[in-house]
């Protein structure tokens, strides 16, 4: 078994990449996400080293979407005060940067591929907060329903609910643009 403190090391490392997109698709602000990312990892070291190895799985993905919510929040606290005051709000960049696929070296493939992933990030900013955390969850972090329900904290049938219906949502936008 390995020492607990390169345990916690490899798990970390093995979940920013995918926390960090996670979190940047969240709330379109790649700087954020960053923070938002190293104080969810920070406060599972901090307060969640001692548990098991198999926990800490769900203890950071919910850490992670309490973050985000909280950041949420602030933000639309910041954007009314912003109104309120006759200021306009920040300009959101970006969703996604240039992605590099390498399965699509010529120049015409990788437009096509931008468009796609132009469209999916649309159809992705419409989909309600709750099917975005469920698609994530489960597709890209690749936890069960159980895993996902304890992270979202509401019931195994409401994931089931939220997955199905952004999957069905991401399918019809994203008709005619993928292979």
């Amino acid at each position: 078994m390995l020492e607990p403190t390169k345990a916690l090391d490899r798990f970390l490392a093995s979940v920013e990449r995918r926390g960090f997109v996670m979190a940047r698709l969240a709330i379109g602000n790649a700087d954020e996400a960053l923070d938002i990312v190293q104080d969810a990892m920070m406060q599972l070291a901090r307060r969640y080293a001692d548990r098991s190895e198999q926990e800490w799985g769900a203890l950071f993905y919910t850490i992670l979407q309490n973050r985000i919510s909280d950041w949420r929040r602030r933000t639309k606290v910041r954007n009314r005060l912003r109104v309120w005051l006759g200021r306009d709000e920040d300009d959101i960049g970006d969703q996604l940067e240039n992605i590099a696929d390498a399965r699509s070296p010529d120049p015409e493939g990788r437009m096509g591929d931008k468009r796609a992933m132009a469209i999916l990030e649309a159809a992705w900013q419409q989909l309600p907060t709750r099917q975005q955390q469920a698609f994530q969850l489960r597709v890209w972090q690749g936890l069960d329903v159980a895993q996902t329900a304890k992270v979202m904290g509401c019931s195994e049938g409401s994931v089931k609910t939220h997955y199905s219906r952004a999957v069905q949502a991401l399918r019809k936008k994203m008709e005619g643009h993928l292979e």
